[in-house]
């Protein structure tokens, strides 16, 4: 009678024509809800239209790179340029210094019939001082038809470089000298602060800059009007004129303070309208962007200009105001990246449900948008070269933290909303007669021999008709730990065969290759169990008819444990261990894309020797193998049921090297076998494989690229504190993606944990803890495994003793001093940073905290291992 199987029915045509309508409909539908979203977002507001005319701009005319702190001024002609610009825009200017070319500016002005408030720069420098108040006075002099006002020094008392006696006295000489209304320009605190400032000008010159202190643009204006009525109050005798008024259209967000340029549309608009009714005398902060302002105050500070350094208007007008002008454009490009991003997701999903569709078009167009609108974002700035690479790197960075979401997101789709699994199959009953002889490999290194010899127990009570066992012990050297394996097999008979070689090179490979040396001739399947494994009786009865299918190469049962109430560490390990098994295995079955494992697995043993046996060079040379079986074309299959438990580690440092071999090996195999899975090479993996092997090696990659992260954040955030005028955290959407991604992971893991694994809430946040446990574990394993190629076989030991408190937190301490540096780094941002109150820092402090959550939970699990009479009920043993 032929072995033959049972198949779940495949996907029919008119199914696949159905579904893919249904996904069309889907993509259409979101992409629908996108259009609308941004069109809420960017509805247009109606603002008052800007006056034919204003009273003044600030005019600071540098361009470009030219900066005063250099010494590198306009040239006249470039000054002339701008004035005439601003010819019948406005009625004034107002000049902040004498300096160089900008000594010019009140001649120009006059012959654009611009009126001039002339400044002269105050600083520390008592002879620079008296050169800047002289030369104020002669052009003055030269010009007093059209210097309708003179200002001395620009918030020098605000600086701290004068103080008020000192400015009183050049009150003096200048007013002594002049006959236009002098004053000197500060933010109006410093007006209330200082009255007897008030007793020495002609008028006050007051700065009011809602943005700078936190006050939301809606509430803008009113608090002008608030401050401009205080200073009336208090000086009622005292003309007011409002010498810099004005919003930026970048930079930091300041509390309620956004600085955009809706924002900045709004406030002037708003605020002229009121200036013209009310009668205010103003001038508008400023007339052109300034880059050089970007040392002084940051983004912001590049940013005050209506015109930008091109001399272009940056906003309309009198037409309404949006969010984000030409936004039609942008959900243009987001929708047509979704579409393109669907297609390749949908493009072999015929079981996924609508649920599932559904919930994968939400999180791309999401992801679309938010990218797009980073871009955007990002690009309104002002870029050096130094910001634009800084850019480029956090955009990579960013890219990244986008695929790795991506990938996250179409497994928990597959995993909670494919219906039905395409790749079950099951075996009918097949005579005992016509089973394969199957030839099972145990390789040991150093393991107790009590454990063992429970081990080879379970094996003699396979009921199975034809099989052997070969037991390679290989490089122990203490003779009472092998022999006594030894001596029970020749216990268990003939068809138990025991090896003790030494010295044999290869670590497990070297042992399993060996084994295929001894196998008998007429095996035609190869089955592999790590030393430990207590198996079901009737794993191979059950398991190998699945290779009647001849393209049949691997059947896979997952690995299981038998301890895990031993304590709460253990029940903690077996439920991180549960979710690739139950979740991770699920899904790449189903396009024939499982990860093989040295244990529980069966091998056809032609296939294997095809291939070459098993890879020497890997340290995971189960998960190498089972590529190679792939890419020469051959099916492989995963029986989601136990039939075999064994042991997990005992201790956090045996758990930590078990997962850094897993990892290591893993970058080893990417690196070999890279062309290949990009398709650069001929081989006859599906794109289906590819996929899966290169996405589920993915949140480890992204482990690996988060510890080089953690270095720069870290050396960012200290750059921060020691240099806080020049240095500002990073951009708030870039920070929003590892926030955002560390959310999504975490939401997954408790919602699939529950809908695959059955767990608890307790279970799931206990494998949730043990997991992020080895996050820094598995970023070394993959940094190291771009940079070697061989290091040393890491055995996980069996029966070992648990660790001491201290021994658990030297184990773990790259871990802990990772977790002390971020924690003196938050510390630092809100104890040293004057501005620890603002948006950006605040959101840069959470990226550090939930950094350091990983390191957390290593130091946590490190210390509950070193309590191994902790229950596992704390946690919720799973079975």
């Amino acid at each position: 009678m032929p072995i033959s199987l049972v198949s779940y029915p495949q996907s029919q045509s008119s199914k696949s024509k159905l579904i893919n309508r249904a996904g069309l409909l889907i993509t259409v539908l979101m992409g629908g809800l996108t259009f609308l979203l941004w069109a809420f977002l960017n509805r247009p507001d109606m603002e008052p239209p800007w006056p034919s005319t204003i009273q003044g701009f600030c005019f600071s005319p540098m361009r470009g790179a030219q900066t005063p702190m250099q010494g590198d001024f306009p040239s006249i002609a470039e000054i002339d340029e701008d004035l005439a610009l601003l010819s019948g825009e406005a009625y004034a200017v107002r000049t902040y210094t004498v300096e160089s070319t900008l000594a010019d500016v009140a001649q120009l002005a006059g012959a654009h019939q611009l009126n001039v408030m002339l400044g002269a720069w105050i600083n520390q420098d008592k002879e620079a001082n008296k050169k800047e108040i002289e030369k104020l006075i002669r052009i003055f002099r030269e010009n007093h038809d059209h210097v309708v006002r003179v200002i001395v020094g620009n918030e020098t008392l605000l600086r701290g470089e004068q103080t008020v006696e000192q400015m009183i006295a050049h009150l003096k000489r200048v007013r002594k000298s002049v006959w236009a209304p002098v004053s000197l320009a500060e933010p109006w605190h410093i007006w209330l602060q200082y009255p007897e400032l008030v007793k020495e000008v002609d008028f006050i010159a007051v700065h009011i800059l809602p943005y700078w202190e936190g006050i939301s643009v809606d509430k803008a204006v009113d608090y002008v009007v608030f401050r401009y009525e205080q200073l009336k109050a208090a000086y009622p005798d005292k003309r007011i004129v409002i010498a810099e008024v004005g919003w930026p259209s970048n930079g930091r967000t300041r509390k309620e303070a956004r600085a955009t340029l809706a924002s900045q549309a709004k406030f002037l608009r708003r605020f002229l309208a009121l200036a013209e009714r009310e009668g205010y005398t103003y001038y508008v902060m400023e007339a052109f962007d300034q880059l050089w302002k970007r040392k002084l105050e940051g983004e912001a500070g590049t940013n005050w200009g209506v015109y930008n350094i091109d001399r272009e208007p940056k906003f309309a007008f009198t037409a309404p105001v949006v969010r984000i002008p030409g936004w039609q454009g942008l959900v243009a490009i987001s929708i047509g990246l979704t579409v393109l991003l669907l297609a390749v997701m949908f493009r072999d999903s015929s079981g996924l449900m609508a649920r599932g569709r559904g919930f994968l078009a939400l999180v791309a167009y999401a992801i679309t948008t938010f990218a797009v609108w980073m871009v955007w974002e990002y690009s309104r700035q002002y870029l050096t070269p130094a910001t634009l690479a800084v850019g480029v790197m956090l955009f990579i960075a960013a890219l990244g933290v986008i695929i790795v979401l991506l990938a996250e997101a179409h497994e928990l789709a597959e995993a909670a909303w494919m219906h039905p699994w395409r790749n079950r199959s099951r075996p009918v009953a097949v005579p005992g007669g016509q089973l394969p002889m199957v030839s099972v490999h145990v390789p040991a290194y150093n393991e107790p021999p009590e454990m063992m010899i429970q081990t080879l127990d379970a094996l003699a009570a396979l009921r199975y008709p034809r099989f052997e066992v070969l037991v390679i012990d290989n490089n122990t050297k203490d003779e009472a730990v092998w022999r006594p394996v030894q001596a029970h097999c020749e216990k268990l008979g003939a068809h138990f065969r025991f090896f003790h070689v030494d010295p044999l090179s290869g670590f497990k490979a070297g042992a399993l290759n060996f084994a295929l040396r001894q196998i008998d001739p007429s095996a035609e399947i190869v089955a592999v169990i790590d030393s430990d494994y207590l198996v079901n009786p009737d794993w191979l009865r059950d398991m190998v008819p699945y290779f009647s299918d001849p393209e049949m190469g691997i059947v896979q049962a997952p690995q299981d444990y038998r301890d895990a109430g031993q304590s709460a560490f253990k029940a903690m390990c077996m439920a991180e261990y549960r979710g690739f098994f139950h979740i991770g295995m699920i899904t790449r079955n189903e396009r024939n894309a499982i990860i093989q494992h040295g244990t529980m697995t069966l091998v056809r043993h032609r296939v294997l020797t095809e291939v070459g046996g098993w890879g020497e060079w890997c340290i995971t040379e189960d998960a190498e193998l089972g590529l190679r079986i792939f890419e020469q074309g051959h099916k492989a299959t995963y029986i989601p049921q136990s039939y075999g438990k064994g042991l997990m580690p005992d201790n956090f440092a045996d758990f930590k090297k078990q997962r850094f071999r897993w990892a290591y090996g893993a970058v080893l195999i990417l690196r070999q076998h890279l062309t290949l899975l990009l398709g650069l090479e001929p081989s006859r993996l599906t794109w289906g494989q590819r996929y899966h092997f290169i996405a589920g090696w993915l949140p480890w990659l992204a482990d690996g690229f988060n510890l080089v992260f953690n270095l720069g954040a870290l050396i960012w955030s200290v750059s921060m504190l020691l240099w806080p005028q020049w240095v500002a955290p990073p951009n708030i959407l870039f920070a929003l993606l590892p926030l955002s991604l560390f959310l999504f992971k975490v939401l997954k893991m408790l919602f699939l944990y529950r809908r695959r694994v059955a767990a608890t809430l307790r279970q799931s946040l206990a494998a949730g803890l043990a997991g992020l446990s080895l996050s820094h574990t598995i970023a070394r394993a993959m940094l190291t495994g771009f940079v070697t190629r061989r290091i040393g076989f890491f055995r996980t030991p069996k029966h070992a003793s648990s660790s001491a408190l201290l021994r658990s937190l030297l184990d773990a301490r790259e871990e802990l001093l990772m977790l002390i540096a971020l924690s003196l780094a938050i510390a630092g941002l809100y104890l040293v940073r004057e501005d620890s109150d603002m948006l950006d820092i605040q959101v840069w402090s959470w990226v550090l905290v939930v950094q350091g959550i990983p390191y957390a939970a290593a130091v946590l699990v490190a210390l509950i291992s070193a309590l191994p009479k902790l229950p596992a009920r704390v946690v919720g043993a799973m079975r």
